[in-house]
């Protein structure tokens, strides 16, 4: 090998690695807007706060993936040997969550693949979908300030007792999560409280309905952050 062909390899080289730095910054402002629109505009009940925390690292974990296995066939069966071998558990408790982490490792899968400009066209059409259906949607009828998370359990209640409580003392009610564990209902609404009196109100029926029951309100401001 001559010295003009050590200095094309050199060269293109250089130019693969700048591409990857270029993508990776990229892939990292792109989770970075979507974790930040996640936090802002996600309708799961969990700690959207904590769980968007992860998406730069999933991108940038699935574009290093894919940069080094692309070009090796070998190394592309190797890594589906790896994974057929590795169960992964991740509490994904609702949907939306899934859809997000899909979106990332899309955000991952482009970069990585290097194809930046088809990635932010996708990225920006998603994203704006998603704003459309977050501002006119029909979850339009909650107001983000009013928004309260209402968790209760109850050995005595009922599923449709406490939904009928919920229903009557507030105008927009969204049930989010219901299980039974050993005879113990729990139940979680994510509710529009106008009035002080409405919590209030709903307070005193789970109570009379039973005494033990175990119930807690949470502004939903304090979920996301």
């Amino acid at each position: 090998m001559d010295i003009k062909d050590l200095l094309l390899d050199y060269e293109l080289e250089i130019l693969d690695l700048n591409n990857f730095l270029l993508n990776a910054l990229l892939a990292a402002l792109l989770s970075w807007v979507l974790a930040s629109f996640y936090r802002k505009y996600g309708q799961s009940v969990s700690n959207r706060h904590q769980f968007s925390k992860n998406f730069m690292l999933l991108a940038l974990s699935t574009m290093l993936i894919i940069y080094i296995v692309k070009s090796s066939i070998a190394l592309s069966l190797g890594l589906v040997g790896a994974l057929s071998i590795v169960r992964f558990r991740a509490a994904i408790k609702e949907p939306e969550e899934l859809t997000y982490l899909f979106l990332v490792i899309g955000i991952g899968l482009g970069m990585g693949a290097n194809q930046p400009l088809i990635t932010l066209i996708a990225f920006v059409l998603i994203l704006s979908l998603l704003y459309i259906q977050a501002r006119f949607g029909k979850d339009k009828a909650f107001d983000l300030n009013r928004q309260m998370v209402v968790n209760v359990s109850s050995l005595a209640l009922t599923d449709t007792a406490v939904n009928e409580l919920m229903t009557t003392n507030f105008d927009v009610v969204e049930l989010r999560r219901m299980s039974q564990n050993r005879g113990k209902l729990f139940m979680t609404y994510v509710i529009d409280a106008k009035q002080f009196d409405q919590v209030s109100k709903t307070k005193m029926g789970l109570l009379a309905l039973d005494p033990e029951a175990e119930f807690s309100f949470v502004d939903n401001k304090n979920m996301i952050g």
